[in-house]
């Protein structure tokens, strides 16, 4: 999909609603949001605004996923310019399938791993790792090697053009994104690292949040293939839970609906399930 073809596409800007979570006895609703594709040197304090702008309200948490940010930074580099040395060819043999993708498997991801942290320390991380398969544990090589080396995301057959021919790396300035951001909205912003074997938050405006923000994204209701939401907002629910803050049709369907924005049940409703067609 080309930048042009996201901007026509008639779901971006559409808030779709995920299952209610319940965290510590309170209840959260969890919308995700389709955006444009996000481009390398994007101001997301700007783009993103027609999305939120009006929308949020006291209490929520507003998420952005770590690939988006990356991209907007320009910290994703082209799958074809990168040339794996023969160290990073033959450590990539030896890696452990996590079972979504292909990660520091593929040659090029693992050379960029490389990269951001140096030869020694992943050596190191790899030794722990080969200790670890021995043993019967695991987490000491991502331990070691570091949150850069686990937030670098590979190409794979269901993530979205053109990025399926980029290896995407970890964001440098999200700390300053989550504050800038948090200061525009008046909420607490985070982003975060989310995929089908958990959730890891990389940076939070308001760190008391931070484990909460973890616990309402480990069912990855964003999503990391093709479903064009790297943005997320965590809403709490008034504790009365007889009081819906909005209608809800009868026999909503487990993958949520969507609205034109949050709060309008009057419009008519697109079921998410359509929308994957």
């Amino acid at each position: 999909m080309s930048y042009e073809q996201s901007v026509a596409d008639p779901t971006v800007g559409q808030w779709l609603e995920k299952p209610i979570r319940e965290v510590d006895g309170r209840r959260y609703r969890r919308y995700v949001i389709r955006t444009h594709l996000i481009r390398p040197g994007e101001k997301l304090e700007k783009t993103l605004l027609p999305y939120l702008q009006d929308l949020l309200q006291p209490g929520d948490m507003l998420v952005l996923g770590e690939k988006a940010v990356a991209i907007a930074e320009g910290r994703a580099v082209p799958l074809k310019q990168v040339r794996p040395r023969p160290l990073a060819r033959w450590l990539s043999r030896h890696v452990r399938s996590l079972g979504y993708g292909l990660g520091l498997k593929r040659p090029e991801t693992m050379e960029m791993a490389f990269r951001e942290v140096g030869v020694p320390r992943m050596m190191v991380a790899a030794a722990l790792g080969a200790v670890d398969r021995v043993i019967g544990r695991s987490g000491d090589f991502y331990r070691i090697a570091g949150r850069k080396v686990a937030s670098i995301d590979g190409p794979g057959p269901t993530t979205i053009a053109p990025y399926n021919q980029y290896i995407v790396l970890a964001p440098r300035q999200a700390d300053r994104l989550v504050d800038t951001l948090a200061r525009k909205f008046k909420c607490t912003v985070a982003v975060v690292d989310v995929n089908d074997m958990g959730s890891e938050v990389l940076a939070v405006s308001s760190p008391t949040e931070g484990r909460v923000i973890r616990q309402l994204l480990m069912d990855n209701p964003m999503g990391q293939g093709g479903q064009g939401t790297p943005l997320a907002v965590l809403r709490p629910m008034p504790e009365n839970r007889n009081h819906a803050p909005w209608a809800v049709p009868v026999g909503l369907h487990p993958a949520g609906a969507v609205w034109p924005f949050p709060g309008g049940a009057d419009a008519p409703v697109e079921w998410a399930e359509d929308l994957s067609e």
